[in-house]
């Protein structure tokens, strides 16, 4: 049997390690890629089999249309890691990555497959969840000026009106699918939780970090770095140490 992860649509595996005892499943931010985890890949092998989600709308699936929601992205991905593969799953997102993850998380867990551990990065926590924003109904230029304020992307994309043109579809249908997410009341975890954030991020204060401790019965640790939304790209070795600890490597 071929198993979804290698059918290639939703998954990608930059250094595929078939021998590793664990895998690690990553979720991109808005407007995000899968090979924004290629690094991280890189630096993971062989231990770790690092799986990158690649969402509709965006690369090589550039035709096909955005997610419609965070559930949609959801049950798709939870299909594409539980095929054939049984060994251990841990789950990585960042931004509405960390949303994703979540909910995977919750899946997984329904389906008596509970991932080893679930690395939320730069968001706030579901019960603290009230910016109220809906920049996916924004002008493109106040999006664009949103999404420019994270530090995230080069700033040179956003100069160039044909890039612009090209990632604008997908990360407006990020953000609807983030920002009408609506999580379940009484949800909770039991796997372990590390939440890691930038001690400077503008949309996700610490303490609003922190409270991702609250949504799971497991052990919690929170990790704090140096730096704002996209903290991690300027310390990478800082965020596989991280993950590497808590897989036991």
């Amino acid at each position: 049997m071929t198993s979804a992860v290698n059918s290639g649509v939703w998954i990608r595996r930059y250094r595929p390690a078939p021998e590793a005892a664990v895998r690690l499943l990553c979720l991109p931010h808005a407007g995000g890629s899968a090979s924004y985890y290629h690094p991280m890949a890189q630096a993971l092998a062989p231990s770790v089999d690092v799986l990158a989600a690649q969402y509709p709308g965006r690369q090589d699936r550039y035709a096909e249309p955005p997610p419609e929601s965070i559930r949609e992205l959801v049950e798709r991905i939870t299909e594409a890691v539980t095929g054939d593969d049984d060994r251990p799953l841990a789950v990585f997102g960042h931004s509405m990555g960390a949303v994703v993850a979540y909910e995977v998380a919750l899946r997984l867990e329904a389906a008596d497959r509970a991932p080893v551990r679930l690395f939320v990065s730069g968001r706030r926590a579901p019960s603290t969840d009230r910016d109220g924003r809906e920049l996916h109904k924004a002008s493109d230029a106040d999006l664009l000026k949103a999404v420019r304020l994270l530090n995230g992307t080069d700033g040179q994309v956003f100069e160039d009106e044909e890039l612009v043109r090209l990632v604008l579809p997908a990360l407006r249908g990020d953000y609807k699918a983030l920002e009408t997410y609506e999580p379940r009341p009484g949800d909770r975890l039991t796997c372990p939780v590390t939440v890691l954030t930038g001690d400077e991020d503008p949309v996700t204060p610490v303490a609003d970090a922190r409270a991702w401790t609250g949504h799971t019965d497991g052990p919690s640790e929170l990790c704090v770095f140096p730096g704002g939304h996209f903290y991690l790209n300027d310390r990478p070795q800082d965020v596989v140490d991280v993950v590497r600890r808590h897989l036991g490597l």
